[in-house]
Formats: structure tokens, C-alpha cells, sequence
């Protein structure tokens, strides 16, 4: 685990991802809060390409939680069947349907803990849903915001936890509305788990990895 790196090279850092991505997006695919949700707890341990695949044919018959609940556990299933742990999940999903048009009249609530109540929603699933769909500054720690914040040095922690708030606590806050997006973007697509493109990283003369691939 590398040391914590000082503000004025993770400003360096952050300005550097913004010139070359100056508005990330998430790439899970949803037209409502309620979709974004879905997706997010739906891609637990699978790729979101791969979710995407599965909900381009269910989010256009069940986009409300209503409409889900109308849908049924067996028909869901089918829907998201080429998903890992699809059954359990889909039995979070008509879950949390039901409390959402029971308990919020079918509206996704935008605090942490009342999103945090949710059957199959931890509290990665509502930073990425407060953050992508409120534009709140919460942070969404996966495991290549781990690896990405640990080998560099942006956001060291021993735990999910504890590089969320190195997160909050060491990058500018100008920053912090798309910090997890480019540092997800970075490590899915720059910073391997296994082979990391150092010779081409963007940030390779400020990262303190000790074992960059040139």
C-alpha cells in the first residue's frame, strides 16, 4: 500500500483526468432513479456491460416499481438469468419494489440511510445512486477504486471504508463529484489488476506504485 500522496500532486492528479475527461459518466444503463437503482444492485460481482445486456429488454416493460411488482419474481428472472446471482437478486429487487410503493409511493428516497434500508442495497449501491443520479459528491469505493486509490496513493486504506474517506478528506473538492467515476474509468481501463498499462498511464510520473510495468 502506498503512502498517502500531498494535496498538490493529487490536484495534479485530478487535473489531469478532468483535461482528459472532463464529464465521466457511469456506464450503467437506466432512464429513471428507480432504473439506476436496479441496474446498480443488479451488477454486484458482474460487469456492467453485462447488465446492460440483460436490462436493454426489462427496462422497457418495468421502469417504476409498480410496473416491476406487475412483472413477478419468475418473469424477472428470466429477464436477468445471464447475471450471476440472479435469483437472489431478483428476489431483493421485487423486495425493495414493494417497500418503495408501500413505504415511499413509488419514489426513490435520496438519503443514504433510507436507500442503505433497501433489501440487496449496501452502501456502495446508494453512493452511486445518490452520486449519478442527485450529483451528490458521495463516493462509490469498487475494487478498482481500491486498487487505483491503494498503488497509486490518491487514496490508500486498508478497507472499502477507509479509502472512501481518504477520498473525501484528500481530494479538492472541486474534484469530488467525479473523483470515483475516473478513478473507476481509470483502473477498469488503465490501471489493471493484473496488467496494469503503466508505459501509457496518465499519471505514471506522480503514482507511487513499486511495481509499474514500463
Amino acid at each position: 500500500m502506498a503512502k498517502q500522496l500531498d494535496y498538490h500532486t493529487i490536484r495534479e492528479i485530478f487535473t489531469r483526468f478532468q483535461a482528459r475527461e472532463p464529464e465521466p459518466k457511469g456506464e450503467l444503463e437506466h432512464v429513471n432513479a428507480y432504473t439506476l437503482l436496479v441496474a446498480v444492485a443488479l451488477s454486484a460481482q458482474a460487469t456492467d456491460a453485462g447488465v446492460n445486456k440483460a436490462t436493454r429488454n426489462l427496462f422497457p416493460i418495468a421502469d417504476t416499481p409498480q410496473k416491476m411488482l406487475e412483472l413477478g419474481e419468475d418473469r424477472l428472472i428470466e429477464q436477468i438469468k445471464t447475471i450471476g446471482l440472479y435469483r437472489n437478486k431478483a428476489r431483493n429487487v421485487m423486495k425493495l419494489s414493494k417497500i418503495l410503493v408501500e413505504d415511499y409511493d413509488g419514489i426513490v428516497p435520496n438519503s443514504r440511510a433510507a436507500l442503505q434500508s433497501l433489501p440487496g442495497v449496501g452502501r456502495k449501491t446508494a453512493n452511486v445512486v445518490l452520486n449519478m443520479w442527485w450529483h451528490y459528491p458521495a463516493q462509490a469505493v469498487d475494487t478498482h477504486i481500491f486498487r487505483v486509490g491503494n498503488r497509486s496513493g490518491i487514496c490508500p486504506g486498508k478497507t472499502v471504508d477507509v479509502v472512501e474517506r481518504a477520498i473525501e478528506d484528500n481530494v479538492p473538492v472541486d474534484f469530488q463529484q467525479h473523483a470515483h467515476h475516473w478513478l473507476i474509468l481509470h483502473g477498469r481501463y488503465h490501471c489493471k489488476a493484473r496488467k496494469p498499462l503503466c508505459g501509457t498511464c496518465l499519471i505514471r510520473d506522480l503514482c507511487q506504485f513499486e511495481d509499474k510495468n514500463l
